[in-house]
Formats: C-alpha cells, structure tokens, sequence
C-alpha cells in the first residue's frame, strides 16, 4: 500500500480504547477497497508497541456455498443475508473473555475452509475486516470501526485487477473457483468482472456496505495506489 501512513489512525484509534480488555476495532468498505491489506498493515503498527494483536475476516461468517446454494443466494454472497449474524456476535462476544473459535474462508476456492479456521485468546487488540459490520441484531459489539472510502471508478478497478490476478493464478490450480474461466480470453474475462462488479458489487455497495460510512467513528480517504490521502474522525 504505497505511501500509506498509519500514525494519525493509530491515534486516533488510541484515544478511542477502552481502559481495560479487549479492544475491537473494525475495519470495513466497499469489495476490493483493501481492507485486508490495509488491516494487516494496521496490525503489524499497532503490534510494535508491544501490544497483542488478532487479525480475523468477517468472511468467514460466511455460510458455505452449499448452504448459500439451498437458500438461492449464492449469487449474492457478501449481501447481508449470506452471512451467519449470530455466529459472528458470538464470536465477538466471546473472544473477550476466552478461547473463540473464527473460521476461515479461502478466496482462491471461494467458500469456508476448515484448515483456516483459527481458536484465539483474548488478545489486547482484535481487528476485525470485512463486510457486515453494521449491526443488525443488539447494539455494535465493535469499539471502533473505520470505514475505507475510494472512488467507485477506483473500486471498480481495483475490482478488476483482483479478479483477473486470481484467474491468472488458476492456471496452475486445478481446484481453485477461477479455473473455470482458465477457457476465456482475458478480454472476456475482464468483460466478466465488470459484468459482477456492475451487477453485484456495485449493488452491494450502495445497498448495505455504503451506509457504514455515515456509522464509522473513522473515515480513511484512498487514492488510486492506495495510499492515504485524508483521515476523518466521525462522532
């Protein structure tokens, strides 16, 4: 993530920890924004002053594709309704005070995967990245949630890039969900995810994800490399 400088969220963040336990901080926005990448950069900062910090994805609240198949939604996955609320408040409440089981999910196969999943104990920071951070049962279980905010052009492409890496890596892995698209061309292929991020994404974004914005105690402002361009406090 190119020139990006974490000191002024860090703190921010600071001043915004609870005196004692637990401190959850939620890191979320629009597919493709970077929050994983972003988060892990967050993580490692905020580790160098001694602190414990945990990583999770809400991804792998995820239900698996079998289940999202049953219910007629895979085709929205990452919707609000694709993803297990109560497993995931759970796990939020539960890591404060004992060992919490996360699950993983695999972006090269697509769906959960047991291998990842990861039992944590309470650390003095868990970040928590992902989509579906806005609560929807009960009061907000995050302390602090930044939101990630870009221009849709830039999404878009970030988008894009994502996708066709991913397609480009199947190559030479049989079992990963973009194997299936190893027969387009690449021009068809990049057709494609324009076509998913138009009429999923896009969607996605203005319908449940967009709206965290306004909720976020931290708006962090990219430019097209990623990198920081402003910080705004909220609340």
């Amino acid at each position: 993530m190119a020139g990006m400088d974490l000191s002024q969220v860090a703190e921010r963040l600071a001043a915004r920890a609870p005196a004692s336990g637990t401190y959850i901080i939620g890191v979320t926005g629009a597919v493709a924004a970077g929050k994983s990448v972003f988060a892990a950069a967050l993580a490692k900062h905020l580790a160098a002053d001694g602190a414990r910090v945990e990583l999770v994805c809400t991804d792998g609240f995820l239900f698996p594709n079998a289940r999202l198949a049953e219910l007629e939604i895979l085709n929205q996955k990452g919707f609000p309704p694709s993803y297990d609320h109560t497993a995931l408040r759970a796990a939020l409440e539960g890591v404060r005070t004992g060992p919490t089981l996360f699950p993983g999910y695999s972006h090269v196969t697509y769906d959960i995967d047991p291998a990842l999943a990861r039992t944590l104990d309470p650390p003095d920071i868990l970040i928590i990245e992902g989509l579906n951070l806005i609560p929807t049962h009960g009061p907000s279980l995050i302390d602090s949630l930044i939101y990630l905010d870009a221009p849709e052009p830039d999404l878009e492409a970030w988008y894009v890039a994502r996708f066709l890496g991913l397609w480009e890596a199947a190559e030479h892995d049989p079992a990963s969900f973009y194997a299936r698209f190893r027969q387009m061309s690449r021009a068809e292929v990049e057709g494609l995810a324009k076509t998913v991020w138009e009429k999923v994404n896009l969607k996605n974004l203005h319908d449940h994800i967009a709206p965290a914005r306004d909720q976020a105690d931290l708006v962090v402002r990219k430019g097209p490399g990623h990198e920081i361009v402003a910080v705004e406090t909220r609340g």
